[in-house]
This record gives structure tokens, C-alpha cells and sequence, in this order.
């Protein structure tokens, strides 16, 4: 999907469209004084001027995404909200919300489904889909039924995708981002060498910042580049596995099939705050965000059909260290109170006294709501994950 989050704001405040906006942080006391709207008015009917600007933000947060018009000034997902102050401070700020972008995400992989029902979910805002045997599918190289999908989603959403077709996932991915937005790009097994070969290694999905360092010290920078490397030098600078693994992909090859079924290994909420809290000065506040991040997850359990015994939360302190703890219970579960209680177990275990930016809780050892799994007796009593030490804490929220 083209820039998601922003696009489904866009549907909620037309007046935006063609303006630099990023979306990020949490919701805000000047985002609510906006929505004070008169009797009879609409969000459409806010004057641009009303919303807030990016220069004026103070906080801890993060951009999730931004809207084209935006990127052109270096704007990008996972920036901080100060930086990119300084790099765009005219554009709008909007808060993140995470079920809008839900239901316009199953809304559209609902739509690819009736058209192709072979389809790999890959998160809020992209899928992998296979045409093989779809009818018409290989039509004009596929490039038939991704304007139908095109079409179908936008009809009935507003919103646009961008469509790679390709032999393989590898090259798909690659080919979804070479016409944003709202494009499509064929990509036969011929064309490797002209349209992939010449593309930055980080282009490649997997390949992340350290690898393509690691690969310029060595004077490769593009995915040609990369295939020049015999197998062997790779897999002696890089290790067997990720060496052979990159000599694969840098010939365009990938044997992986589009999975229709893939059971996830843990589901998780969390949430960086606009400035630090601690548990002592801040414990109500704190205590109140918890409470709500575990009835948050616990919604996700149910709705998804889940049950999970392993309850864990996740901190960053002010100095951006991480502290993770985790408990396993003697039944499996999706209950708000029990997911709160177990986690505020594990927050005894942590240390306390520095101020946090970032609070998450997570539940794992999942197992589908009704399976035999989950309907098993309890195991008597209960026990650690693992053994930390048990922190000394002068508070608890």
C-alpha cells in the first residue's frame, strides 16, 4: 500500500492531500481541540491552518510514516519527530491510529482474497500474492490483474497500492517500490541484469545496514556488483549461511512459496511516551498506560483467536537500554486482568530507578482459542521463563 498510514488519514482529512504530513506520537491535546468541531461539521471542513505543524512538537516520538510530498525533504519512517522538525518544520503532524489502520487493512486483503485467494500476509500494509493459477493471471505478464486489484481496493477503499510481478518473492518485493505510487512492474526473469543488477544491495530485502557497510569496505554497492563475487569469497567473508545466501539472491534466486497459513510466534503492544516517566514520580500515569496496552493486547488475542502463557514486557530506559522480563502461567489465556497481573510480575523484576521512554507488554507460547492445546489441564503451579535475578524496587506501577 502507498504510504498507508498517511493515506488512510488522507481519506479522513481531504484538505491535506498534496501537503507535506507526517503521522507519529500519540494523540495530543491540540489534535483533540481541532476535532471540537461546530454542530453539522465535518473533519473535512477543518482549515488547514488548524492543524498542527511539525515545528511546533516537542516529545520522544517517532515518525510511523509520511506522505510523498514530505519524503522529498529526507523525511522517512522511524525518524525522530525533533529531527525531522528540522528538516521539514511546515509539515502537518497527525497521531497514530492503529485501529483505522486495521480495518482498512483487512478491508483490502479482504478485496485481494475474491480475486486471489493464494495470499501471504505480510504485515498492515503489504502482501505477497500468487497468480500462477489465478485466471488471467498471466496475462500481459500479470500486469491484467494487478490493474483489476488496483482498481477493486481503490473502489473500495480510496486507496492506492503499488504491484511488483515477478517469478519470486525476492524480485517482487524489489519491483513494488520502482513506480510509487499507484504503479505497477512487470519483471521477467530476462530482465535481471538491466533492472535489478544495477539497484544499491540494500535494495535487496535482508540485506540490512551493517551487511551493505560490511560490503562497501569490499567495493560492492550494487546487486551486480554482488553477483560478480564468487560463491566461495562470499561464504568466507560472510559465513556459510548468509554468504550462500546472498550469492542466491544476487542472481535473482528464490525457491520460497507464498504461505497462506503462518502461525505467529508471539503478539505485543507497546508505546514510546512524549517524555520520560518514572515509576515513582509517574506511577499513575504509567500504571494507567500498561493497563491499557494490556487490554489492547488481550482485544488483539481475542480477535485474532488466540491464547498464549508466556507474559512478558519490554522497557527502554532514558538511555535507551532495553530490559525485557518474562513469566509462563499454568493455562493459556486472553484475559486483559490476567495478562496485566502476570505482567506486573515481571515488573518487579526490572529495575526501576531510571526514567523510561518506552513501556511494551507481550503475550507467547501461542495456541489457537479451542485447540486441544489450549483446552489441556493446567500444569501444577508455575514458573520463570528464565532465571533473572530479582530486582530491588523502591516503586511498582
Amino acid at each position: 500500500m502507498d504510504a498507508f498510514y498517511a493515506s488512510v488519514e488522507l481519506l479522513r482529512y481531504p484538505q491535506l492531500k498534496g501537503k507535506a504530513v507526517v503521522i507519529g506520537g500519540g494523540r495530543r491535546r491540540v489534535d483533540e481541540a481541532i476535532r471540537n468541531l461546530p454542530e453539522g461539521g465535518t473533519l473535512a471542513d477543518i482549515p488547514v491552518e488548524d492543524f498542527p505543524l511539525l515545528k511546533d512538537y516537542t516529545g520522544r516520538g517517532v515518525i510511523t510514516t509520511a506522505t510523498y510530498p514530505a519524503r522529498q525533504f529526507g523525511v522517512g519512517s522511524a525518524m525522530g519527530l525533533m529531527k525531522a522538525a528540522k528538516l521539514c518544520p511546515q509539515a502537518i503532524i497527525l497521531p497514530v491510529d492503529f485501529d483505522e489502520y486495521r480495518r482498512y487493512s483487512r478491508a483490502f486483503k479482504k478485496i485481494i482474497l475474491e480475486v486471489a485467494p493464494l495470499m501471504e500476509d505480510r504485515g498492515v500494509d503489504e502482501v505477497y500474492i500468487d497468480f500462477t493459477d489465478v485466471p488471467g493471471g498471466q496475462r500481459e505478464g500479470g500486469r491484467s490483474l494487478a490493474r483489476l486489484l488496483q482498481k477493486a481496493i481503490f473502489d473500495a477503499t480510496g486507496l492506492t497500492c503499488s504491484i511488483g510481478v515477478a517469478p519470486n518473492k525476492l524480485i517482487a518485493k524489489m519491483a513494488s517500490e520502482f513506480n510509487k505510487p499507484n504503479g505497477i512492474s512487470i519483471v521477467y526473469e530476462d530482465d535481471l541484469e538491466k533492472l535489478i543488477w544495477p539497484l544499491p544491495c540494500r535494495k535487496v530485502n535482508g540485506i540490512g545496514p551493517k551487511a551493505d557497510e560490511k560490503l562497501k569496505r569490499f567495493g560492492i554497492e550494487t546487486v551486480g556488483q554482488l553477483a560478480a563475487r564468487d560463491r566461495d569469497w562470499l561464504i568466507a567473508n560472510f559465513g556459510k549461511a548468509t554468504g550462500a545466501w546472498m550469492h542466491e539472491v544476487s542472481w535473482g534466486r528464490d525457491d520460497r512459496p507464498v504461505v497462506t497459513e503462518s502461525e505467529p510466534v508471539s503478539m505485543s503492544r507497546e508505546t514510546t511516551f512524549d517524555r520520560d516517566l518514572h515509576a515513582v514520580r509517574d506511577r499513575a500515569e504509567l500504571g494507567a498506560i500498561f493497563t491499557r496496552l494490556c487490554e489492547q493486547l488481550a482485544a488483539d488475542l481475542q480477535r485474532k483467536g488466540y491464547v498464549g502463557k508466556t507474559i512478558g514486557i519490554k522497557l527502554r530506559y532514558d538511555d535507551f537500554r532495553i530490559a525485557t522480563r518474562d513469566q509462563t502461567i499454568d493455562r493459556f489465556t486472553d484475559d486483559a486482568k490476567t495478562i496485566r497481573q502476570t505482567g506486573g510480575l515481571c515488573l518487579k523484576r526490572v529495575p526501576l530507578e531510571r526514567p523510561l521512554r518506552l513501556l511494551g507488554v507481550r503475550v507467547g507460547t501461542l495456541a489457537k482459542a479451542g485447540s486441544p492445546e489450549a483446552l489441556a489441564p493446567a500444569a501444577t503451579g508455575t514458573h520463570r521463563a528464565a532465571a533473572e535475578p530479582v530486582a530491588t524496587t523502591a516503586s511498582l506501577f
